[in-house]
């Protein structure tokens, strides 16, 4: 099993840039692809994006290519998630995610995921 804890959430103004972190804590020489996804009030959570335990393989939702970047430190067991040009409709609990996988380049699809952290509260105000 793997525990993860996000930080990092905070107010930001539209427009602005926020950077979250998750620490992962799993089994000894276990590889887990991590995940970012959020949930804002009122509607199913959904994906953002995912990284390979590599980190050479990356997966975006279209509604945040091009201004949101995951990124990985597997030396310190964390996983980022750099959100730039944030906008208040962004404004929700995000959820770093986990899935153990067996292939360092595998990208898990986002219904596979199936650890999570507590979450973090981003509020984008306009």
């Amino acid at each position: 099993q793997v525990q993860l804890v996000e930080s990092g959430g905070g107010l930001v103004q539209a427009g602005g840039s926020l950077r979250l972190s998750c620490a992962a804590s799993g089994r000894p020489f276990a590889k887990y692809a991590m995940a970012w996804f959020r949930q804002a009030p009122g509607k199913d959570r959904e994906f953002v994006a995912a990284i390979s335990w590599s980190g050479g393989a990356t997966t975006y939702a279209d509604s945040v290519k091009g201004r949101f970047t995951i990124s990985r430190d597997n030396s310190k067991n964390t996983v980022d998630l750099q959100m730039n040009s944030l906008e208040a409709a962004e404004t929700a609990v995000y959820y770093c995610a986990a899935r153990l996988v067996y292939r360092s380049d595998y990208v898990p699809g986002p219904p596979d995921f199936n650890s999570w952290g507590q979450g973090t509260q981003v509020t984008v105000s306009s």
